[in-house]
């Protein structure tokens, strides 16, 4: 299985979007520091995600929401999903 995942960082208030084959060992990359593009905004909070049986549809997915982001879509996403942002 694959998972579409956002992350919220308290520290700066900030949403990354990714996929992967596990939240659990990703969210420990980030908070550990390893994720370059992350590192800066630690402490990580996983917010939302959703479940794919085909790694590709899932990177899809992730592209999708990327592009939603900021924007009214992502807002919606989050509130239709109970997530205040």
């Amino acid at each position: 299985m694959y998972y579409v995942y956002i992350l919220k960082s308290f520290k700066t208030d900030k949403h990354y979007i990714g996929h992967t084959a596990s939240i659990e060992k990703r969210l420990d990359k980030h908070n550990k520091g390893e994720v370059t593009s992350t590192r800066h905004a630690i402490p990580w909070e996983c917010i939302y995600s959703e479940k794919y049986a085909v790694k590709n549809i899932a990177m899809k997915r992730e592209l999708e929401i990327k592009s939603y982001k900021g924007g009214i879509k992502f807002k919606n996403l989050l509130n239709s999903k109970g997530i205040i942002r």
